[in-house]
């Protein structure tokens, strides 16, 4: 399992409230962000490959905030961030856990970034989904998500 990635985009919230003077400059300072964060992830992931023993990734969850304008800011962004570990596992044919389809409901969260004994219920249900059955590293990924 390797779930990263949420520590990294978290570091960069300070762009959703940023004024910005138009939106070229809010997505070229959005694509900067991602940019770093996809050398990072590449770097996370590649030792874990080599291991070659099966491995499943993990996208980042949406969090609960308690600001409407700025959860929908969180999830368009985190959108970014997931596209890039979506793609590494479909480059690897990795099993990948979008935990934004499994940590949806607000009792999911303890706080506005971490899961509740809830959340986290489901994380573990979620996991046992995408370890069971073969493990196999194939073109494009395989997403496990709800129930």
């Amino acid at each position: 399992m390797l779930s990263v990635g949420g520590n990294d985009a978290l570091r960069h919230i300070g762009l959703l409230d940023t004024p910005m003077r138009s939106s070229t400059q809010a997505f070229d300072m959005l694509a900067g962000a991602v940019a770093d964060f996809e050398s990072a992830y590449a770097q996370a992931v590649r030792p874990c490959l080599a291991t070659d023993l099966p491995l499943v990734i993990c996208t980042i969850y949406n969090g609960n905030f308690p600001d409407a304008t700025l959860q929908r800011r969180a999830s368009i962004a985190a959108t970014a961030f997931n596209n890039v570990i979506l793609r590494e596992a479909t480059v690897n044919g990795l099993r990948a856990i979008d935990l934004r389809l499994v940590c949806d409901r607000p009792e999911d969260y303890a706080n506005p970034i971490e899961p509740s004994s809830i959340g986290g219920e489901k994380i573990v249900r979620a996991i046992a989904r995408a370890v069971e059955g073969p493990a196999h590293r194939g073109l494009g990924a395989h997403v496990i998500g709800k129930n």
